[in-house]
């Protein structure tokens, strides 16, 4: 019998994509939650190296680092809703694009929200000049994996979920469906499906969460 575990935090973006990633599979998993400034000896056990979450634990056999982590359960559980295409071109484009928005787009998008000033200021031209090549990405199809959710979908999941309550908590916008119709349209397909939905973080709790934050930044 198959046994997994994932180690994580419910906000944690990078766990999320392995939350909706598990649900999409249909596999039965046990959730386990760290508290970061206690790190348990499980989390210190099965990531040695790094210390951090997510942490995917398949019959004792411990992997990290999200973007292997998904990789590896379309892999193992290829029979059941494929998030990679079959075509090797075309995977190594989606390889691409996730490597490019884990590098190049995250951190700016949380950066314009939480920065000041300057800094403030040169994230957020960074991650709009960026997210105009998603945009692009998106002139055909309704997915960034094509006309289904899938991988890219998946790694770029943070920033559906993520912008409205910063948007609220900081009065700052950033997206708007003039600028980036596709983008916007994107997020209502995500919603639209009934594993995503099942699974979609609390938003008044990541309102009150970026909040905190904020007020914990500005003394």
């Amino acid at each position: 019998m198959e046994k997994v575990k994932l180690f994580g935090t419910w906000s944690c973006p990078f766990a999320k994509r392995i939350v909706w990633a598990l649900k999409l599979k249909n596999i039965e998993y046990e959730m386990i939650y760290e508290d970061l400034a206690n790190k348990s000896p499980e989390l210190l056990k099965y990531n040695p190296i790094h210390k951090k979450i997510p942490i995917l634990v398949h019959n004792e056999i411990p992997l990290c680092e999200s973007l292997v982590i998904v990789e590896y359960i379309d892999e193992t559980w290829k029979d059941v809703y494929p998030f990679l295409p079959k075509d090797p071109l075309d995977r190594a484009k989606e390889r691409f694009w996730a490597k490019f928005g884990d590098e190049q787009i995250l951190s700016s998008f949380f950066n314009y929200f939480m920065k000041q000033g300057k800094d403030q200021e040169e994230a957020k031209e960074k991650t709009l000049t960026n997210l105009k090549r998603i945009e692009q990405l998106l002139s055909e199809n309704k997915f960034l994996s094509g006309e289904r959710f899938g991988y890219l979908d998946l790694t770029f999941g943070w920033l559906a979920d993520n912008l409205r309550p910063l948007e609220i908590v900081t009065g700052l916008k950033l997206l708007d469906e003039d600028s980036f119709p596709n983008i916007c349209a994107w997020k209502d397909e995500i919603l639209s499906i009934p594993s995503i939905q099942e699974c979609w973080p609390n938003q008044e709790a990541l309102i009150a969460k970026y909040q905190e934050t904020k007020e914990r930044k500005g003394k």
